[in-house]
């Protein structure tokens, strides 16, 4: 099961989802940006060593994107090139702001714990 999470390149620093100001959100091609940064061809897979990371293609430039992040390792990578960026990561399984200082705070072994809630549930 993949760890989505949503990248946003904005001028405001959010500190929740609720509070993001659409007027200071800035359209990046963000397909470009890791695609280059991985060393690949625009490719809406991205497969390193222990992690992959999938998305959508868009057609234009957007001012956020999901994707999925899948092993521990893909949170690490895309939080680099988010600090490079200026990005901003939105975990949707916490439903929270992803601290790209901290990232072992609400990282993978948090989600790991709420996937696992969410599958016994079923």
């Amino acid at each position: 099961m993949s760890w989505d999470i949503v990248l946003f390149n904005s001028v405001q620093k959010i500190n929740a989802i609720d509070e993001v100001d659409e007027e200071k959100l800035i359209p990046v091609a963000f397909d470009k940006i890791i695609s280059e940064y991985f060393g690949v061809k625009e490719s809406s897979e991205i497969k390193g060593d222990g992690f992959s990371i999938d998305f959508y293609m868009d057609d234009e430039p957007v001012s956020n994107k999901m994707i999925s992040l899948y092993g521990e390792k893909a949170l690490f990578e895309i939080a680099r090139l988010a600090k490079i960026q200026n990005w901003q990561i939105f975990d949707t399984s916490l439903n929270k702001m992803i601290d790209l200082e901290n990232l072992t705070e609400n990282g993978f072994a948090n989600f790991q714990s709420y996937l696992e809630k969410v599958l016994n549930k079923e």
